[in-house]
């Protein structure tokens, strides 16, 4: 003989098991806080920009076709600009104070957030398309060259955001 058996009813104010998960994910979902938003410094932990300083311009958490995973693209920098010493030139000021830029589409495991933020507007500067077109990309940096440049001279006059313009000693 086959036994037939049933779910037993459910007291009161009770959901199946299945439905009870599906309502907690959702209540789990709606209490995660967006902490990766535009202008967060963060810290790049693989590949060849592991340990580099970088900008969250754009996030995208549910990832999109192409890119299935949660990802965010970063404007960051490769080459920190070297000491100054009050005694140099103003020519060898200049020449220590270029930096070199990145800009990059980064998976959320791939990099640390900081508690630091920076207030720069690159969203018009770099976006999805400008990042998935390797002949925009060039132009991209050397604009974001130009606005890391404009704040780093101003991080030396107010000592704001100096953090983000030096390397990072591990």
């Amino acid at each position: 003989k086959a036994a037939a058996w049933s779910y037993a009813p459910l007291s009161p104010g009770r959901m199946a098991p299945k439905e009870e998960k599906a309502a907690a994910e959702e209540k789990e979902e709606k209490k995660k806080t967006k902490f990766l938003k535009n202008g967060k410094v963060v810290i790049l932990l693989h590949g060849r920009f592991a340990g580099r300083k970088a900008v969250v311009v754009k996030t995208q958490d549910d990832g999109t076709h192409d890119r299935a995973y949660g990802h965010c693209i970063v404007a960051g920098i490769d080459k920190y600009p070297l000491k100054i010493v009050k005694k140099m030139s103003q020519k060898k000021v200049a020449k220590r104070s270029r930096i070199r830029p990145f800009v990059k589409v980064v998976n959320y495991n791939h990099i640390m957030p900081t508690r630091y933020s920076l207030e720069v507007d690159l969203k018009h500067i770099v976006n999805q398309e400008t990042v998935s077109r390797p002949e925009a990309r060039p132009n991209a940096r050397k604009e974001v060259k130009k606005v890391f440049e404009d704040k780093y001279q101003t991080s030396l006059k107010t000592n704001k955001n100096k953090w983000f313009f030096q390397k990072l000693r591990f």
